[in-house]
């Protein structure tokens, strides 16, 4: 007999399940996670609440690179942009890249006296 009784001695042979050889694709999986999707995803979140706030009277940049301010909110996926003195442009309201410049907002009391007491 030339066969070695070492082959039935040990059950982590190759076809045996064994943790420590998951363990990098886990450490891969969690670096990803916290060095590009959840930055991502917050970056995603910060857009979609900047794309709602945004009101007639903001100066936008479009990812197109055009600068223009907001004259009228046609409805929640468009937005009326004046890039020029009598140039109107309608754009879609995701197409926004950033805000340049923010309007004050309004005086939500009636009484006329600017939160003057």
């Amino acid at each position: 007999m030339f066969i070695s009784p070492a082959y039935a001695a040990g059950a982590s042979g190759p076809g045996a399940f064994d943790i420590m050889s998951l363990l990098p694709l886990i450490l891969i999986f969690v670096v990803f996670y916290f060095l590009l999707i959840r930055p991502q995803q917050k970056k995603a979140k910060e857009h979609r609440e900047m794309l709602t706030a945004l009101r007639r009277g903001d100066k936008i940049v479009t990812n197109g690179g055009i600068i223009g301010q907001i004259t009228k909110v046609v409805n929640e996926n468009e937005l009326e942009l004046e890039i020029s003195d009598g140039v109107r442009v309608r754009s879609a309201r995701g197409m926004v890249a950033s805000i340049y410049a923010r309007t004050e907002a309004p005086d939500d009391d009636d009484d006329g006296d600017d939160g003057k007491k």
